[in-house]
């Protein structure tokens, strides 16, 4: 399905809190703070700057792996919750692309010396938990992954294909190209309009705002695994 066939079915009442507020502006300023830090972490920041080399970056896209792995096994579970379901988008999914990305950086036996970080390993098992426990929760690794990738993700792929050479929207940067979603910012609006009619009560927003800022901080820890791994010689 293309963005442009989108707005009759990701479209859903607006619902706000009691003072007014759209659900989905609560969830973006709530976790501005994590956010911003998952942003500017030491690790992506020499990435984007080009100070680290095509190893480091090809380290990353493998624990991203990880996580969509988590993210994209648990959509046939979800596929009729009335909670997850409305956002489970076929155009948003990456495994694919990244498994692309992967043959293209690490070669056809990619899959033979991949492996996850445990800040990575956490990270993918708090998205399990959530996929098979609390829609809610599953919903708010799904915000903060896929609006992300839709936004953030272009600045990364614009870096990879200057820095390293790779072709545009090309093998290597893959998983960062949306090929159904002719209009993202249409999209990211449709969005979070279901995030705005999300089927929970106020108490269980406030539960899925919290697992927005712990998304936020599980994947800073993925950051700063990295940083660790790939540290900055001078």
């Amino acid at each position: 399905m293309n963005a442009s066939d989108t707005s009759d079915t990701l479209s859903a009442p607006d619902t706000t809190d009691p003072a007014g507020t759209p659900f989905s502006t609560l969830i973006r300023t709530a976790s501005h703070e994590q956010h911003t830090e998952a942003e500017t972490s030491t690790f992506m920041s020499d990435l984007l700057g080009g100070r680290l080399g095509v190893e480091a970056y090809a380290r990353y896209t493998e624990q991203l792996w990880f996580v969509y792995e988590a993210l994209e096994a648990g959509t046939e579970r979800l596929a009729a919750d009335p909670v997850a379901a409305p956002f489970l988008r076929p155009e948003l999914l990456r495994r694919t692309a990244l498994e692309r990305d992967l043959a293209h950086l690490r070669g056809p036996d990619w899959r033979d010396t991949l492996s996850a970080l445990p800040a990575t390993r956490a990270y993918a098992d708090r998205v399990t938990e959530c996929a098979l426990a609390w829609p809610g929760g599953y919903v708010a690794h799904h915000y903060t992954r896929y609006l992300g990738d839709l936004s953030g993700g272009q600045i990364i792929r614009g870096k990879a294909e200057r820095t390293w050479g790779f072709s545009r929207k090309g093998d290597g940067v893959r998983f960062y190209v949306f090929e159904d979603i002719s209009n993202p910012a249409a999209f990211k609006r449709e969005y979070r309009e279901l995030l705005d009619g999300v089927r929970a009560d106020d108490l269980e927003k406030q539960r899925i705002v919290a697992e927005c800022k712990r998304a936020f901080a599980l994947n800073t820890g993925v950051f700063r695994a990295l940083g660790e791994e790939f540290p900055l010689t001078a």
